[in-house]
């Protein structure tokens, strides 16, 4: 029934986020139409937390090694906003976004199920 997910990034400089994500983040991507780029993202996953606070939703990019990522990403000028933080799941930090905002980074330290797909996904050693 669910083939995938859409994000969307809401900003004040959608041409500069885009930039950000071709080129810091290097994913790929195609013309929707008019220079409307949508841009492909590897396997997903989706959690439910509970919260005392109000409802809300974080989106977290993952990698399998994120010092070497923080380290690659440095290179290409991403400013990160977090430390790196070791949590029970795995290890987390966050980057500025250049039309504002933050995004989430993490390296997965807990099982990773199948994608919806029906295709396995690699579970961290």
């Amino acid at each position: 029934m669910i083939t995938g997910v859409h994000a969307i990034v809401f900003t004040e400089d959608s041409a500069a986020t885009r930039e950000f994500f071709l080129d810091a983040l290097g994913l790929p991507s195609v013309d929707a139409g008019g220079g409307w780029l949508i841009f492909g993202l590897p396997p997903a996953e989706l959690a439910a937390h509970p919260t005392d606070e109000r409802p809300h939703h974080e989106l977290y990019l993952m990698c399998d090694d994120l010092h070497a990522t923080v380290e690659e990403m440095a290179r290409k000028g991403v400013e990160f906003t977090r430390g790196i933080a070791e949590e029970r799941w795995g290890l987390t930090t966050a980057f500025k976004l250049p039309g504002g905002g933050e995004m989430g980074l993490y390296e997965p330290r807990h099982p990773r199920p199948p994608s919806a797909g029906g295709d396995a996904m690699a579970s961290p050693p």
